[in-house]
């Protein structure tokens, strides 16, 4: 029986060309893609309960449920279209990093650069102003499910465009800023609290969100206390705090493949 086996795998594979072998990585490919897409936009619900209307349509069609199924055979039908609107900010981003230019990879470089210096600069400068402030910055998962977003911006990161919407007098200084592809994407974003009872008591509101989201997500929360004037950052559920002007910049260099060290100067 064993040797009966070893002579089909050889005759399939003998059978096999070239172009064979193209369509299998090539279907690979696209299988790999939609389950990144899937980790990156944290959809597990939503395919859950694709998985739930799939039962049920089988069982429809066991039973002789017609309306019900009727029903079902129109959602699964336009199944395309429902995944295309459900996805669509995902698929967007998923085709614009295909369709982006290799070459200008140095550029991006330098822009990134600029923005880390300008985001840890407004940082240090709301701490030292005495301005409570939220800053997150999206990851491998897309926040799109975790957050309410504010106000859209997508703006260039500056200084003193995170200076200005942290000002007390500011109507977005309460929510957050969510920083996407290196764009202030939003302001005025609220995000989840965390639900960990062990926390301490003495944390504000702020922290508590930056703690929650983290904890739902990959993202990176950096969070402003308007008492102490210190920066604190979140990650996996984790906070540190009294975080100075040379973590932040590691930190940040760190998250977006940026390879620069930085060595503290002891007077």
């Amino acid at each position: 029986m064993f040797t009966s086996m070893l002579n089909n795998w050889g005759s399939l594979l003998a059978q096999l060309r070239v172009l064979d072998l193209v369509d299998l990585a090539l279907v690979w490919i696209v299988v790999y893609r939609v389950l990144l897409l899937i980790k990156k936009s944290g959809a597990v619900q939503i395919l859950s309960g694709l998985g739930i209307l799939a039962i049920a349509y089988m069982v429809s069609i066991w039973f002789e449920l017609i309306t019900f199924n009727y029903i079902l055979e129109k959602f699964f039908s336009n199944l395309f279209v429902i995944v295309v609107i459900l996805f669509q900010g995902e698929i967007r981003r998923a085709l614009a990093q295909i369709g982006s230019n290799p070459f200008l990879s140095g550029q991006r470089a330098v822009e990134e650069t600029y923005m880390i210096e300008e985001l840890a600069k407004g940082m240090v400068a709301c701490a030292q102003r005495g301005f409570g402030a939220l800053i997150v910055l999206e990851r491998e998962i897309s926040l799109d499910y975790f957050i309410e977003e504010g106000r859209p911006l997508n703006a260039e990161v500056s200084s003193e465009l995170i200076q200005s919407i942290f000002h007390p007098s500011s109507p977005l200084h309460d929510g957050a800023v969510l920083i996407r592809a290196g764009k202030v994407v939003s302001a005025g974003c609220f995000l989840p609290l965390s639900k960990n009872s062990a926390l301490d008591r003495n944390l504000g509101t702020r922290h508590r969100a930056a703690i929650g989201l983290t904890e739902e997500t990959d993202a990176y929360v950096f969070v402003i206390s308007e008492e102490n004037r210190s920066v604190g950052m979140a990650h996996s559920g984790i906070l540190q705090v009294d975080v100075d002007h040379l973590e932040i910049r590691q930190t940040l260099y760190e998250l977006f493949g940026l390879s620069k060290k930085f060595e503290r100067v002891h007077v």
